[in-house]
Order: C-alpha cells, then structure tokens, then sequence
C-alpha cells in the first residue's frame, strides 16, 4: 500500500512563501504522477499541480508563474513551491499520486496539510 506524508502547510501573509513536501512509501511504481491539489471552504477540489516521473509538469492557471512543482524520484518526493500566496490560496492541500498496474488506475491521497493566506 502507498502512502503520502504531506508537510509543510501554516499560516502565512499575503505574498508569502511556503513549501509543500510530500514523500511517497509503499511501493509506488517508479513511473507515476505525482501531485497537489486543493480544496477551499464551499469550492470544488482542484488540480493545483502535476508532474510525471519522466518531468512532463502541468499547472492550474491560477498558480501558473507562483507555485513550482518539482520532483525527486530518487527520494519518491514531490514538493509545492508557493510564491506570492493570496488570500483565495487558502485551501487544504492534498498530495495526490497516481499509477497504472497491469491497466488498472491506483490513486493515492495525502491527509491534506492546510494552508492559510491571511494578515
């Protein structure tokens, strides 16, 4: 079974910083997508960032140029980046990984790590 340890979630003033971290054990396959999503109070969970174990990454617009997604497969870790954070940036944030095993679909969710932008 995989598991997702997320870290590095708080509370943080508009345009700030935080760094999203989230380790995957268990045996994941070594080629998989890895990512964020977030869900705010009454919005829809939403695909914040992807990145594929061979480095194809994919963004929401609404983080394109203030979040990075990045990656190190040897450490089976995904990390968020977050610049620049604004208030509707408050979200719980979800480590998402994905996988295909002999055509079947796996996904696995982090326990979420909540991330507040306020003053």
């Amino acid at each position: 079974q995989v598991q997702l340890v997320e870290s590095g979630g708080g509370l943080v003033q508009p345009g700030g910083s935080l760094r999203l971290s989230c380790a995957a054990s268990g045996s994941i396959l070594s080629s998989n997508t890895m990512g964020w999503y977030r869900q705010a109070p009454g919005k829809e969970r939403e695909l914040v960032a992807a990145a594929t174990s061979g480095g194809s990454i994919n963004y929401a617009d609404s983080v394109k140029g203030r979040f990075t997604i990045s990656r190190d497969n040897a450490k089976n870790t995904v990390y968020l980046q977050m610049n620049s954070l604004k208030p509707e940036d408050t979200a719980v944030y979800y480590c998402n990984a994905r996988e295909i095993r002999s055509l079947i679909r796996y996904e696995y969710w982090g326990q979420g790590t909540q991330v507040t932008v306020s003053s």
